[in-house]
């Protein structure tokens, strides 16, 4: 009954603090972009703005809901609740934090370690596509179908490039756990406790996974599914009410997990570096581990934010040769080089 509680509350905490920081990012987003086109950004509800994620969400339950008359009821339905529910899903598997310790009994900060763990969460993203493509389908509006044909086209073709970036980092750390790889990067780099980061031995796969995470999630200079000048809204072109909202925040929860990864797999997790130097109890020492992991997540959703208001978007042709032509071939450049210098070390 102990490991249910613990477990369920670790769950509760997942779910929470993924929401919350999803929505916040809306308004994060909302006054970099302002900032940056000299504007103030939403300002009226509550101090500083700080309620109007709140504001928009009872506006998205209170709108009207429309449905087309010629789409696939269930399907339209369905759709929303697919690409909400697979992108909460990769949070089971990341490691938030170290372990606590309470009443002599050992937690993790992780809702549960798979030895597989990265394997799943490839399976979970690769799922994602489903709502897209239904929602398009379902809608039975052309603008909506070549924006899911585009999503699900774009999709593969970044995840082939994603996961072959990552084998020269399975080559190094021999795990498939995301909390294995956190923890081999706990070790000493260059007399520096807690400092052997990945981005130190694969700074090139960093780069491919991270081009490939922004076309993963549709983000700018990815978001040709969703372009307005040719499809309107894309996918959800036919949506309203919170079944819009779902694809929506959907969006966002993937913008967080892909940036919690990019922490775990490339940047030491919730290590940081003099981590057991400091002399600090154990326990202590995790919440700072909790702690660094935010930080570098919240660093790289920045990045999200900042890149989409930077750059223009790719034409689609451009978006394809870049991940068929230029990716691919040097994510198995990387992985050719890697498989040299561990065979030199022997």
């Amino acid at each position: 009954m102990e490991f249910i509680i613990y477990k369920l509350i670790v769950i509760a905490a997942v779910f929470g603090m993924t929401m919350t920081i999803a929505m916040y990012a809306t308004l994060a987003e909302r006054k970099f972009s302002a900032f940056l086109q000299d504007r103030i950004g939403p300002n009226r509800a509550g101090p500083f703005g700080l309620l109007q994620p709140l504001a928009d969400g009872v506006k998205f339950f209170f709108k009207e809901e429309f449905t087309p008359a010629g789409a696939d009821k269930w399907l339209f339905i369905i759709a929303p609740g697919i690409a909400m529910t697979t992108a909460l899903m990769v949070g089971a598997v990341i490691p938030w934090g170290d372990t606590i310790t309470i009443g002599g009994t050992q937690y993790l900060l992780q809702i549960t370690d798979l030895d597989i763990g990265l394997l799943y969460v490839f399976g979970v993203v690769s799922l994602s596509v489903y709502g897209i493509m239904i929602g398009g389908w379902a809608s039975n509006n052309k603008y909506s179908l070549l924006g899911a044909l585009r999503a699900s086209s774009q999709i593969i073709s970044y995840e082939l490039g994603m996961g072959l970036s990552l084998i020269g980092l399975l080559l190094i750390s021999e795990t498939l756990s995301l909390r294995g790889i956190v923890v081999q990067q706990g070790q000493s780099f260059l007399g520096i406790e807690g400092f052997h980061w990945n981005v130190f031995f694969q700074p090139l796969g960093f780069l491919i996974f991270t081009v490939c995470a922004f076309a993963e999630t549709n983000r700018a200079p990815f978001d040709l599914p969703e372009c307005e000048a040719e499809l309107v809204a894309g996918y959800h072109t036919e949506y309203s009410s919170m079944k819009l909202g779902l694809f929506l925040f959907a969006e966002y929860i993937h913008m967080f997990t892909s940036s919690a990864m990019m922490a775990v797999l490339f940047f030491g997790g919730f290590n940081f570096p003099f981590m057991n130097s400091l002399g600090l109890p154990d326990n202590v020492v995790t919440i700072f581990g909790h702690l660094a992991m935010m930080g570098k997540t919240l660093f790289f959703m920045f990045v999200f934010i900042w890149v989409r208001w930077t750059l223009p978007r790719f034409r689609y042709d451009q978006l394809m040769k870049l991940g068929w032509q230029i990716l691919i071939p040097l994510a198995l450049f990387n992985i050719f080089v890697t498989g040299i210098i561990m065979l030199i070390k022997g």
